[in-house]
């Protein structure tokens, strides 16, 4: 647990959570720059460790960003029936 590195933990932890409908999108765009922040602290002081979190939060908030974009660009375009 890369408890040194805070950065790259919160940006883990706010990745695994973007994975809930609806918030997900906010805390994906958190996640992102945080996971950015945790790998660049990690490279600079090495006994932070905290890499792989670091890692995980940048991929995996942006996959969450992805899908919640695809989603939303399927919503809008999908034509609606008469009612």
């Amino acid at each position: 647990m890369p408890y040194r590195n805070r950065y790259a933990l919160i940006g883990y932890y706010l990745a695994v959570f973007s994975l809930i409908p609806c918030v997900g999108a906010l805390l994906a765009l958190a996640a992102l720059p945080l996971g950015l922040m945790g790998l660049s602290e990690a490279k600079r002081n090495p006994q932070a460790h905290g890499k792989v979190h670091a890692w995980i939060a940048i991929i995996l908030g942006t996959l969450v960003l992805v899908a919640h974009a695809t989603c939303g660009v399927l919503m809008l375009s999908t034509p609606r029936l008469p009612s």
